[in-house]
Parts: C-alpha cells; structure tokens; sequence
C-alpha cells in the first residue's frame, strides 16, 4: 500500500534532535524529506559518544532518527544557495526549520518570502518558546526546557530533590508534537488550498504532556513534589521493590490486582490483615506492606518474578535496560525495531511508534553522508551538470 505521506516534500533545515526527530516521523511514513544542511553537516553528526561513526559524520545519536531523508549541502550565506532554495520551494510541501526566530529572515528564507513563491507551503518552525512573548529569542536546550516546564519538579526523589529523565524528553515531545501540527496543516490544506505558519514551541508542547498534573494544580490547589518510583495514585503497590535479583516495578492499582499479588507472592494472609484493608489503610502502613512484599520476592529474581506474575495478571516489570529491550520478542513481533542495510554494514534502529493497517512507516534506505544526494537533488531542480559543477567550485554546495 502507498505510505500516507507519499507524495508529500519537505525541505527540511532542522539540526540537533527536536526539528529532525519530527522529519523523521514523516520520512517513515512515506515523504520525501530533503536534509539541508551546512557543508560540515547536522551537529548530530559529529556526537563523540562513538569517535568511530563520529569520524564518519554519522553519530549514532543522528543515525537514530534520519533513515529515509537525502542530504543537500548548501552555504546559505551566499545568494546562489539561496536562490537553489527558492527553486526547490516551488515544488515543495513543507519547509521544516528549528532554529531561533529569525535566523531564516536573515537567510532571506522566511515564511513571508517563501509563501510568495508557493501559497501552499506549510513553514513549521521549531523552537524552544515560540515566535512571540518575552522569551522568544532565549536559547533553550532539553535540560533546560525538563527544569523550567515542571517536568523536573515532579521526577526524582523528595530526599534527594529533582532530577531529570534520562533522555532528552522534551525535544522529543517537541518533535512529535510538531509532526501532528504539520499533519494538521496538511490535512487542513486539502479544504482550504492554502498553507499556513506552524509555530511550534517545545516550552508548549512540554506543558500540554503536563495536562494532569497542571489541572490537579489549578483545580484542586494541589502542590506537587517528587515521588521517586511512587504511582501518580499514590497506591502503595505502584512502586519499586527490591527482588532477590535486581528490582520489580508493581504498578498494582485495583482491588482484584492487589489480590492476585498476594496470592501470587504466597502471601493470601496478608488479604486479611486490618492493616491492609484498602487504599488509604495500605498507604498508611506502607513500610510494613512493602517489608511483606519484598521478604516474598527476596526468594527470586525480579525478571522471574515478572513472568511469574505477568501470568497472574498482575501488571509489574523488571527494570529493562535498553541492551535487553531492543531484543524482546514483542518489539521484534512488531517490528519496532527494523534493519537497514547501510555501506557501513547492517544498522539496527527504532521505526514508527505505531502500526497501520495500510502504509505504515518502515525504514527504506539508511541515513546519509553529508551531502550525499546533492547532485541528484539539483539535477531533479533542473540544474544541469555544468551548472553544478559551477555551484561547487563557486562553495555553495
């Protein structure tokens, strides 16, 4: 079946993870991303976490989240480069960017130029707090996005204080939100025949994943802090205990949950104890619950103890680390995780979050190399091959 988004051009100037984590979504999903990027490529590139794949201009951190895109280098400091986005704009969709406001103004590559050469054109730019208030031109990175949304001031624990997620969770909120815009705007141009401006800001974005704890605030005055591993119910059962190997999540909330737990643990007498009569009297003797528990699950290990239980129906989980997570025979079932073959060798990355029945996303070819599709690229624009020679001995490609 033809992928939902095939078809569809983006010409895509995002760099780092926010703006090229939203591209990818759509590049999985059938569109015809275009990677613009400076001749010493996408920052992402040169992440020193591999030195190796570093060398290569292919960081693993930028391999994760650009299959299906095609690189174009360009110098947009000079007026020929920019006149090569001007062309390619005519035929274009969508024009994706996330650096601070008015960087493409500068460029003279802003939406009320480029919506003059194609009203249809759909210009999302990405950034950190918009393209209006007092924050507008403050420069934002995921850790200081997790601080200043309230994300932080809810993670961690309360000896402790707060800590933040051990990924860059807002850039990828930011990503994703920004890719449901675009879809939006999209969708919203098939009635109306005209593009639109999509200002995506991660600050927002960060905050409407914050709706629960935003409304238990408004509306009920409640004060949050941090919880550590503790349920957002505050059940008793909806936390972290210690196995006789490594540790068990319980995320037990109901009533016949509970029970089946006790039974589970061979601790049916414990149904019957005063102390643990319901929620509010579980939570009120919690350490006396939680020594129960965790005697009971001393005798094996927490990834034993999770088949164990999951056959019970007791939802609960060991603590997963990633070099186990990627070969769990349910992502594998789904093809979450998918293989590309690269020159490189085979590369093993994370596809869409979701399936669908007709066209779903998939990984078709690997991430490029810096500029890898340049002369292709122009070649499609109508340059011919003297006058792409011309652009590369002149330094604009």
């Amino acid at each position: 079946m033809t992928k939902p988004f095939a078809g569809v051009r983006i010409l895509d100037f995002t760099r780092y993870l926010a703006g090229p984590f939203g591209t990818y979504q759509f590049a999985l999903l059938g569109a015809s991303v275009i990677k613009v990027e400076p001749k010493s490529g996408d920052d992402m590139r040169h992440s020193q976490l591999s030195k190796e794949w570093a060398a290569k201009g292919l960081g693993p951190s930028f391999l994760g989240i650009n299959s299906n895109k095609r690189s174009l280098t360009l110098d947009l400091q000079k007026p020929a480069a920019v006149a090569i986005v001007k062309r390619l704009v005519e035929t274009a969709d969508i024009v994706w960017e996330n650096f601070r406001p008015g960087v493409m103004e500068r460029f003279g590559l802003g939406y009320d130029v480029l919506k003059q050469i194609n009203p249809r054109l759909i210009y999302c730019a990405v950034s950190g707090f918009g393209q209006n208030g007092p924050e507008r031109g403050t420069a934002a990175f995921d850790g200081k996005l997790q601080a200043m949304s309230g994300i932080m001031s809810v993670t961690g624990h309360a000896d402790k204080g707060p800590t933040r997620a051990g990924f860059a969770l807002c850039d990828t909120i930011g990503g994703m939100t920004a890719a449901f815009a675009v879809a939006s705007a999209l969708y919203q141009r098939t009635h109306t025949g005209t593009g639109q401006f999509v200002d995506v800001a991660m600050l927002d974005a960060a905050l409407s994943f914050l709706s629960g704890p935003i409304a238990e605030h408004t509306v009920a005055g409640h004060i949050h802090r941090q919880y550590g591993n503790l349920s957002t119910t505050g059940k008793a059962t909806g936390n972290r205990f210690k196995a006789g190997e490594g540790d068990l999540m319980l995320a037990v909330m109901t009533e016949p949950q509970f029970a089946r737990l006790m039974k589970g643990i061979g601790r049916e007498d414990a149904l019957a104890d005063p102390r643990f009569h319901d929620w509010p009297s579980r939570s009120a003797n919690e350490p006396a619950l939680r020594a129960i528990i965790e005697e009971a699950l001393a005798s094996d290990t927490a990834k034993n103890w999770e088949q164990r239980l999951t056959v019970l129906d007791v939802p609960c989980a060991g603590i997963w680390a990633i070099s186990e997570i990627v070969h769990h025979p349910q992502l594998e079932h789904r093809d979450v995780i998918q293989h590309v073959a690269s020159p490189d060798g085979d590369l093993t990355l994370v596809g869409s979050g979701f399936r669908l029945a007709h066209g779903g996303g998939s990984i078709e070819s690997p991430p490029p190399r810096i500029g890898e599709h340049s002369d292709a690229i122009l070649a499609e624009a109508g340059y011919a091959a003297a006058e792409i020679a011309a652009l590369h001995d002149g330094g604009v490609v």
